[in-house]
């Protein structure tokens, strides 16, 4: 029988380890996501723009539970089966990358047109005047709502609870079954180490936030 709270803390441990990784794995994977699909939209191609829409809208419009269900157990009824670390990455990683695409096509379009009509002017190729001129502009733009997304994502992670991986809020609902007169405690821990990965993650977005700035000053 635990003595007191700190005796929980390497169990809860274990599953923030998980955790941190679906979070970064899965946010790597919405970045590339949301810049992706950002950019598709702006794209003069109807058919690309039709195909984007469709993935955005879905994964938008449908819970990320439910997604995570249809990935996990619904897939291997088709022949296709995921590990639980892969089918936690694809959801939620697909899910918020459909909400920064938004994010990416708003900045890219709140730069000014002159910066496009000089870059124009200076006979820069397509890909040129985005790369070198309009996304460094607009990155600056995405990284606040950016910031609020991650942080959003990693608490989304603990959805992956429901279909059974030993991450944070899994371990901590384990401690809980088996010891139910410390639930205030356990619970209160993992509330406290969720909050600090989400002020590490903020943290970590305003450090960039002032690079940015300071590098155009």
């Amino acid at each position: 029988m635990p003595s007191s709270w700190i005796d929980f803390l390497p169990s809860l441990l274990e599953g923030a380890k998980v955790t941190v990784q679906v979070a970064v794995a899965a946010s790597v994977l919405a970045i590339i996501a949301s810049f992706t699909a950002g950019l598709c939209k702006l794209s003069r191609l109807w058919a690309v723009r039709a195909a984007t829409a469709g993935y955005v809208e879905i994964f938008r419009g449908t819970s990320l539970l439910i997604q995570l269900f249809w990935l996990y157990f619904a897939l291997p009824f088709l022949g296709i089966e995921l590990p639980k670390m892969w089918a936690a990455i694809l959801a939620v990683g697909l899910n918020f990358g459909a909400y920064g695409s938004e994010i990416v096509r708003s900045s890219i379009l709140a730069v000014p047109k002159g910066q496009w009509e000089a870059a124009l002017a200076l006979n820069m190729k397509p890909w040129q005047r985005l790369v070198h001129i309009v996304i460094p502009q607009a990155f600056v733009r995405m990284l606040p709502p950016f910031g609020n997304l991650l942080i959003e994502l990693v608490k989304s992670t603990s959805l992956v609870y429901f279909i059974t991986m030993a991450d944070l809020t899994y371990q901590a609902m384990v401690l809980r079954n088996n010891y139910i007169s410390f639930t205030t405690e356990i619970l209160a821990l993992l509330l406290l180490i969720y909050f600090v990965i989400s002020a590490v993650v903020a943290f970590g977005i305003r450090m960039l936030e002032r690079k940015m700035a300071a590098g155009r000053m």
